[in-house]
């Protein structure tokens, strides 16, 4: 598969994470859409990842979630049809809250005055990181600070239920000392 088709494909993935999260009680969830750097991928790529995050956050509208769209509204990357999620809405019983992040930049988060851009997404307990890379890629850096970060081999659009719950249950094993 072309890289280009992968975004379209990393839909689904991301509808059966958030039927999971919901079954089992998670109260905030953040997906991350693309970075301000993958704007600098191929035109292909650019358009393809715009528009699966476009048509994620239109499904996800439909469901019983409060969303936030987080990115930098200004740039021509960042999707016109998204804007008006960047202030959270609730649709159905909003019974977990989901942040999308769509062209976010960890640099361009933290340059507001009145704290950063992303001060309404929840400090992170867990990051899971999928397709074996072992970094955060800019990934919110205030609210990950102390975030546990569990890695999988598995590429995005692979993923299974079982994914998810061998991370959890990494997770319990963890001391979450917070620093302290």
């Amino acid at each position: 598969m072309d890289k280009k088709d992968g975004y379209q494909y990393g839909i689904s993935p991301g509808f059966q994470l958030y039927e999971l999260c919901t079954e089992i009680g998670v109260k905030e969830l953040t997906l991350y859409g693309f970075t301000v750097d993958n704007t600098k991928r191929p035109a292909l790529q650019k358009e393809a990842f715009q528009k699966a995050c476009v048509d994620a956050v239109m499904e996800l509208a439909g469901r019983n979630a409060e969303l936030l769209v987080v990115g930098n509204t200004e740039s021509p990357c960042f999707p016109q049809e998204l804007i008006p999620y960047t202030r959270r809405v609730k649709f159905g019983d909003g019974r977990i809250k989901v942040n999308f992040l769509v062209n976010y930049g960890w640099d361009w988060d933290l340059k507001y005055e009145n704290g950063p851009a992303s001060k309404d997404i929840s400090r992170i307990d867990l990051i899971i990181r999928w397709g074996g890379r072992r970094r955060l890629s800019g990934f919110l850096p205030i609210q990950s600070v102390y975030a546990d970060i569990y890695v999988l081999d598995e590429l995005w659009p692979d993923f299974l239920p079982e994914h998810f719950y061998r991370a959890l249950d990494w997770y319990q094993t963890q001391d979450p000392s917070l620093g302290g």
